[in-house]
């Protein structure tokens, strides 16, 4: 018996999952929030958790945003990078820490930097993506999910 898709098996729960999402990124854009920051938020937390499922839709997404590829390659790399800028920066700050939840002091340093560029409302809805996109990596691994690739 393989592992149960958490997607397919209680399909209500996630159904209510992929709309907390939808409501998410509707207050996300009403926020402000550019659509290419969000997307490499999703490929960070997804990178740092090592969900191929997640990696696979939210890259394609972060191009179609118009992040370059080079950008993308560089990600990992992102404190390092100036050409980054200090918003995304600070947005990836508070991605990592909100998903690695190990330190707390890192975390609360990474929030009071990120209030430099973001507003309450921008602010919330960016946590509310770095807490979806999380939930949905742990769903995709748990399920199993796999990525096809082409040569």
């Amino acid at each position: 018996m393989g592992v149960p898709p958490l997607d397919r098996t209680q399909r209500e729960v996630y159904k209510q999952l992929v709309r907390t999402a939808v409501a998410s990124r509707e207050a996300s854009t009403e926020a402000g929030l550019d659509e290419a920051l969000l997307e490499q938020v999703n490929v960070r937390v997804s990178q740092i958790n090592g969900c191929a499922a997640c990696l696979a839709t939210h890259v394609p997404a972060a191009r179609e945003a118009g992040v370059s590829q080079e950008r993308l390659d560089m990600l990992p790399s992102w404190r390092d990078i100036d050409a980054f800028g200090d918003a995304v920066r600070a947005a990836l700050r508070l991605a990592e820490t909100l998903t690695r939840l190990d330190d707390v002091e890192e975390r609360e340093a990474a929030t009071a930097a990120a209030t430099e560029h973001f507003d309450d409302e921008q602010l919330s809805a960016l946590e509310w993506t770095i807490v979806l996109i999380n939930a949905f990596n742990r769903v995709s691994i748990a399920s199993g999910h796999q990525v096809r690739l082409g040569d």
